[in-house]
C-alpha cells in the first residue's frame, strides 16, 4: 500500500447524526464511553484512522446503536 492509499478512506462516520437524533452533545458521550472529546472529535470528523472494537462497543451502547449505524463505506471509483 502506498502512502497515499494511507491517507484516504471512504469510511464515512454518522456521528453527529446519531448525536443529534438522541439529544446528546459529544461531551456527555465522551463522559459515557470514557474516551476523550478530542478522540470523539478525530472521530467524528472523519479523520481517524482507526478504532478499537472496546471503543466501538462502548460507543454502540452509549448510543443504542450498531456499527454499521456508525459507519459507511462509500463505493469505490
Amino acid at each position: 500500500m502506498s502512502p497515499a492509499d494511507l491517507e484516504t478512506h471512504r469510511v464515512t462516520c454518522h456521528l453527529d447524526r446519531l448525536l443529534s437524533d438522541r439529544g446528546l452533545t459529544l461531551t456527555e458521550l465522551a463522559e459515557r464511553v470514557g474516551v476523550t472529546v478530542v478522540n470523539l472529535s478525530v472521530l467524528k470528523n472523519d479523520r481517524a484512522r482507526a478504532v478499537r472494537f472496546s471503543t466501538l462497543t462502548a460507543i454502540c451502547d452509549a448510543l443504542g446503536c450498531q456499527p454499521g449505524d456508525l459507519f459507511s463505506v462509500t463505493p469505490g471509483p
